[in-house]
């Protein structure tokens, strides 16, 4: 018979007591005592890979394209980047990348991992079919920098990005914070800028405990309702039923994806 109080997992043992002020410092302290490996992928993410590799081709698809119609390289932001792999995997693909960590710890180790990848980089940065075309001259750069998300000091009060990508930091977060998460995304985001969020995760009931927090249905609530992010169940592809209200939130779908590669 299976046990009906199986126990907790290590990270919500870690907050459960912990009051939201605290997360900030409780996730410095995973990386300081060596525990980030209760979340470390070990490589960048292959649907974002495959994701960009597919709309990138000309600038006229332009919603994946490094270089803006102007002519500038396109900034992109990875809050909660860990070691960094999404950041230099997007540097690679012609991005100004940037990665954000409340961790000291964390932006040393991830600076250590961009200084070696960009020189070298290994093939789990690219599709089958980019890796014979990457090559050097197209190469944006890798920056990290620690600080909170909700906070301006650690990009000052005009800083904007092209691209913010969100995998596993949003079901970091406890779920009273997610409507600041969306405002804070909006803000960040300059006139034309694309959030890309993998939904994660999409099995785990989102009255759970966590992190990490169930997501399903949370990401459509929050963004294009404009709620609270605070759901009882939902739609795994993220579909408004035609009897639901109106969206009033900040962000407009702009594409969907399934994506073949999430591993």
């Amino acid at each position: 018979m299976a046990d009906p109080s199986p126990p907790k997992g290590k990270l919500i043992s870690h907050f459960e007591d912990r009051s939201i002020q605290d997360h900030g410092p409780g996730w410095s302290n995973l990386w300081d005592t060596g525990n980030s490996s209760l979340w470390d992928r070990g490589k960048p993410s292959p649907a974002l890979i495959d994701t960009i590799e597919s709309h990138q081709q000309t600038r006229d698809d332009c919603l994946f394209h490094p270089i803006a119609a102007d002519g500038r390289r396109k900034r992109a932001l990875v809050p909660g980047c860990g070691r960094g792999y999404d950041v230099v995997m997007l540097a690679l693909h012609g991005f100004d990348a940037y990665g954000l960590e409340i961790s000291a710890t964390a932006v040393k180790e991830a600076e250590a991992y961009a200084s070696a990848e960009m020189e070298h980089p290994r093939p789990y940065n690219f599709g089958q079919a980019a890796r014979a075309t990457a090559d050097e001259s197209s190469r944006g750069t890798a920056r990290f920098v620690q600080g909170d998300f909700f906070r301006d000091d650690w990009c000052g009060d005009d800083a904007k990005f092209d691209l913010v990508y969100d995998y596993t930091f949003l079901c970091a977060l406890h779920p009273t914070m997610r409507r600041d998460w969306a405002g804070r995304m909006a803000s960040l985001l300059g006139e034309g800028g694309l959030l890309v969020c993998l939904e994660f995760p999409m099995y785990k009931d989102p009255s759970l405990p966590g992190p990490p927090w169930g997501l399903n249905g949370v990401h459509w609530d929050l963004l294009a309702r404009g709620g609270e992010g605070v759901v009882s169940g939902g739609r795994g592809d993220g579909v408004k039923e035609e009897e639901e209200e109106e969206e009033q939130g900040s962000f407009v779908r702009r594409i969907y994806v399934r994506p073949e590669r999430t591993k």
